[in-house]
């Protein structure tokens, strides 16, 4: 049975997430400070429901709110022993068959660039020079492509393009 307030608690989240996460990137520092608070103030609630309910499958929360869920985990970024855990929950929930293979490659690469390391699945942008998407380094990238078809991502180029300034 879904928790219906639970799933409406974490599409709130998520929301105030994607309100504020365009200032993020400004030059505004007080944007930039709100963006902050908000995904330090998520993350740490997205641990304590996952103290309490394990992580939150679709099964518990719905198809959405499962998927802000996520997107609570791929902010994280101050957060690694989140992302790391959620990173392990998610884990196995996609190996039970509860959980998204392309968002567990995101939140993959996210940590990994978090952690210094190269990414897997190229899913993560550095920033944009002369007008082109630059991403961090990847590990063998000849075979990218392969690794991202493998758990449902669009080829990296397309990937790239989505990136590129309008």
């Amino acid at each position: 049975m879904v928790d219906e307030a639970l799933a409406q608690e974490l599409i709130d989240m998520t929301d105030e997430d994607r309100r504020l996460q365009a200032g993020a990137l400004g030059a505004d520092y007080a944007a930039r400070l709100a963006y902050r608070r908000v995904t330090v103030r998520n993350g740490d609630r997205l641990a304590e429901i996952i103290d309490e309910h394990g992580w939150p499958t679709a099964d518990l929360v719905g198809a959405e709110a499962a998927r802000r869920a996520w997107l609570v985990a791929q902010h994280a970024d101050r957060h690694l022993h989140l992302q790391r855990r959620a990173l392990a929950l998610m884990t196995e929930a996609v190996h039970a068959g509860k959980g998204d293979a392309a968002q567990l490659a995101m939140l993959t690469d996210r940590l990994l660039v978090n952690e210094g390391r190269p990414q897997i699945y190229g899913t993560q942008i550095a920033g944009v020079v002369d007008g082109a998407p630059v991403p961090w380094p990847c590990e063998d990238p000849d075979r990218l492509d392969e690794r991202r078809a493998g758990v449902g991502l669009d080829p990296f180029a397309v990937h790239v393009a989505r990136h590129a300034p309008a």
